[in-house]
């Protein structure tokens, strides 16, 4: 129940992910976000059909908002070290597919920060990925529009406030 991206795509083998570590890191220095660098240099340019242990990439906290995610696995596809511990080794072949469906709430960074996040990821997706998707429950994505996005923020802020008051209700 709290605002949400979500987001899956491949990185595109002409492109160079220690570019996009550098471009993105930047953004992060620039707004004073906490970041981490994983490994720069996939192990080999066409991707393999399987993946090891390894991520590639960069991550970021903007405040308020849950971890972002620019990590791949050694294939190429979208993920996170948490989505690939979680799912990874499952023997079930439709829960494997969660470790490329990652996700980041932003209901607590605001929505000047929440629009801030889609724009990285129109920028990376359009120079460094191939095959993006993204579900914004802001819908900023679709829309461009800030006023949309504000809407959206205080329908989810109202939705929350009204939860906690009924439990605040509830006999205990």
């Amino acid at each position: 129940m709290s605002l949400t991206i979500f987001y899956s795509g491949r990185f595109n083998p002409e492109s160079s992910l220690s570019e996009m570590i550098e471009e993105v890191k930047d953004i992060c220095e620039v707004q004073k976000w906490d970041y981490y660098i994983f490994e720069s240099e996939f192990p080999a340019i066409n991707f393999p059909e399987g993946y090891s242990d390894n991520t590639y990439g960069i991550c970021f906290s903007p405040p308020g908002s849950e971890t972002v995610s620019l990590e791949f696995l050694s294939n190429g596809r979208m993920s996170n070290g948490q989505l690939l511990h979680l799912w990874g080794n499952s023997e079930n072949e439709n829960e494997r597919q969660f470790i490329y469906s990652p996700f980041t709430k932003t209901q607590y960074a605001g929505y000047e920060v929440h629009a801030l996040i889609v724009e990285i990821f129109r920028y990376v997706s359009k120079k460094y990925l191939m095959d993006f998707n993204m579900t914004d429950e802001g819908q900023y994505w679709d829309t461009n529009d800030m006023e949309v996005l504000k809407e959206r923020f205080r329908v989810y802020e109202s939705l929350i406030d009204n939860f906690a008051l009924g439990l605040q209700a509830m006999p205990v």
